[in-house]
């Protein structure tokens, strides 16, 4: 392959935030080599990472580790270089920067400093999973990674039930299956899709109901690679569902600072007419708390 950027023009001085692939090095744009073969300066997430894809399209230049540990440090040297006159490539280890991993910050204060920030658009797997998960994309929420924690988790996901958008988010092979689950207690029957190892070779979309999903990989326990999840926003249904529940709730909560559950959960159940199971087992997650 002939050398990439060897007889490029030299770039105007600014900040170019690159996007790389995340898995298949073909979908590296041309624009996006010729930017990295012109820079005088490559920020990356982690040297090692981009060393190799710079070998792998025979480019050589300046890499300079940026990422949220050594940010303070790193970025008055970046924005110096810039208002020197230089052209500095931002890119993560894989797809768009900024992207869930760092690079905000750097961005905007190159913006307060009134320097160029210049955008090489391309690879994405926020973008990619949600194009082939086949759930709605006019309107859709990327949430970055959920807690860690079980309880942190499913408070996490009450956030998003009245929200119609698509949910979007990354999870750890690791945690894929208990992440399921509570999707599943909080969000219910929602379709969803779990999107794997997106242009590599074993891409893989699974797509059920959150319930049958919960179950797939519980049995199958976790999988292997790189994970994005695709959930359906709330229906109408679901809001007023979503609505009429957290009425009960709050009557639930006077309730139980006077009564047992079991009396208190009877007494708002007569009160607005509802079902004394369904009251019952609000009743028991809130006692928990």
């Amino acid at each position: 392959m002939a050398e990439i950027g060897s007889d490029q023009k030299k770039l105007d001085a600014g900040l170019y935030v690159v996007a790389t692939p995340i898995g298949n090095l073909g979908d590296i744009s041309r624009r996006a080599l010729e930017t990295l073969g012109a820079a005088d300066l490559i920020a990356c997430e982690d040297t090692r990472v981009t060393a190799k894809l710079m070998t792998a399209f025979l480019l050589k230049k300046p890499l300079m580790p940026y990422h949220e540990h050594n940010g303070p440090v790193q970025r008055p040297k970046i924005l110096e270089k810039i208002r020197e006159g230089g052209a500095v490539a931002l890119v993560s280890d894989a797809g768009t920067p900024l992207i869930s991993d760092p690079g905000y910050k750097l961005v905007e204060e190159a913006h307060t400093e009134g320097l160029k920030v210049i955008s090489i658009p391309g690879p994405s797997a926020l973008i990619s999973a949600l194009s082939i998960a086949g759930l709605p994309t006019s309107k859709f929420t990327f949430a970055g990674f959920p807690p860690n924690k079980q309880k942190a988790r499913q408070d996490w996901f009450k956030s998003q039930l009245s929200s119609d958008a698509t949910l979007v988010f990354y999870e750890s092979a690791k945690r894929l299956p208990a992440c399921l689950a509570d999707a599943a207690t909080i969000l219910g029957a929602r379709n969803g899709a779990v999107c794997r190892e997106l242009t590599k070779k074993f891409e893989e979309v699974v797509k059920d109901d959150l319930m049958g999903l919960a179950d797939h990989y519980a049995n199958a326990g976790s999988p292997r690679g790189e994970i994005v999840v695709v959930i359906e926003g709330a229906t109408k249904a679901d809001s007023s569902k979503n609505g009429a529940d957290a009425d009960i709730e709050r009557a639930l909560r006077l309730a139980l600072a006077h009564m047992s559950v079991k009396s208190g959960a009877a007494f708002v159940a007569e009160l607005l007419n509802v079902r004394r199971n369904h009251v019952y087992s609000l009743a028991l997650e809130l006692s928990k708390e």
